[in-house]
């Protein structure tokens, strides 16, 4: 992975430059290059050799503060071929299934590339990630957004495959599967023969519907523990002194999350217990 994450700015780095109003502009520095804007111009010279947290003027005496950019203010300013997964769900799919360093994970449903480059900063150098993407022209999408975010290929560790998982998977004992498709129920099975005793399966949808068919099929499948469902709000709070309150936008609903485990081959899970209608005891 070639892009570098600390130290004085050079040329090759990609840096997102912030005006007064917070307008973000994301660019690749060039020995001989000009940023272009209507409040005037930047050589990237002035940019160049300059530490993180740097403010350059515009010739039109606009500041700019300079860093290198989140990853996840670059999978919202991405290039898509599809919709991207938001950075709220990204995160909590490497923080709920648990994608580790070192792990071998299973991504179908590449899209952009958003949550690929999430996955494939949580596995590492030492980790492996496959991704299986339908549509050609998607998988082009996201090769090169993958490849301009971590600076060029990505060598042994990232796999994209073009074809559908069900009919072209081919790995065993992986660590995490992650569905992000319109029907992830269809690939449950291949996901369970896939996955290692313990692995997580975690599946991205964008309905209700959606949301109940795809616990149903896992419940009933027989290799995996009773599902969790959930979905997470972001809010923002505006501090100003003793001004504090929310903001009037929030990011809501975008998905739900789907998560169970893979138990031992020939172990039945244990059935369920509900609480009974009227009462709040268990059973």
């Amino acid at each position: 992975m070639g892009f570098r994450r600390h130290g004085p700015f050079q040329a090759g780095d990609q840096v997102q430059l912030t005006d007064p109003k917070n307008k973000r502009h994301t660019i690749t520095l060039k020995e001989d290059g000009v940023f272009h804007t209507h409040k005037g111009a930047i050589p990237h010279s002035d940019l160049i050799g300059q530490p993180e947290g740097s403010v350059v003027r515009s010739s039109g005496g606009t500041q700019y503060l300079a860093f290198r950019h989140l990853l996840q203010d670059y999978t919202l300013a991405m290039p898509r071929g599809a919709a991207v997964i938001y950075p709220k769900d990204a995160s909590m799919i490497v923080g709920m299934a648990d994608i580790f360093p070192g792990a071998r994970v299973i991504e179908a449903g590449v899209g952009s590339g958003a949550l690929t480059c999430f996955l494939l900063r949580a596995v590492g150098p030492e980790g492996h990630v496959t991704s299986y993407e339908r549509r050609e022209e998607f998988a082009d999408v996201a090769r090169k957004n993958v490849e301009k975010f971590y600076g060029g290929p990505m060598g042994d560790n990232w796999r994209l495959v073009v074809g559908d998982l069900v009919h072209s998977i081919d790995e065993v004992d992986v660590d995490r599967v992650i569905l992000d498709m319109l029907a992830p129920w269809e690939c449950v099975d291949a996901a369970a023969k896939a996955l290692t005793p313990g692995g997580v399966i975690c599946c991205y949808v964008a309905t209700t519907t959606q949301m109940s068919k795809t616990v149903e099929v896992i419940r009933d499948h027989g290799c995996f523990t009773e599902p969790h469902a959930w979905e997470t709000l972001v809010r923002d709070w505006h501090v100003e002194g003793l001004a504090v309150r929310p903001d009037h936008r929030m990011i809501g609903h975008t998905g739900f999350l789907v998560t169970a485990r893979r138990m031992a081959d020939g172990v039945t899970p244990p059935p369920r217990r509900r609480r009974p209608k009227g009462t709040t005891e268990e059973l």
